[in-house]
């Protein structure tokens, strides 16, 4: 938990809630959520989505998820990089 906070520190709760929505259901992510998850580092991108993912009602489908979210990340480092 302690992770957590520190993570969503620097990202704000919509950006937050758009990543969660990118990676369990159908969203798209703005590209100044893309720069707030980049500075906020790999490690806390995947404790997010863990911490969720361990969600009894999502666990099945956990390694879906997971390739969500390593999809967005690289989708948002490349647009961090092109800015």
């Amino acid at each position: 938990k302690s992770s957590w906070d520190t993570c969503l520190v620097k990202i704000s709760p919509k950006c937050a809630l758009d990543i969660i929505a990118v990676v369990f259901g159908n969203a798209t992510i703005t590209d100044s959520c893309c720069h707030d998850l980049v500075q906020e580092g790999k490690v806390c991108h995947d404790t997010l989505i863990k911490y969720i993912a361990d969600r009894p009602a999502l666990i099945a489908r956990e390694s879906q998820y997971l390739k969500k979210s390593d999809d967005l990340w690289a989708h948002c480092v490349t647009i961090s990089k092109s800015a």
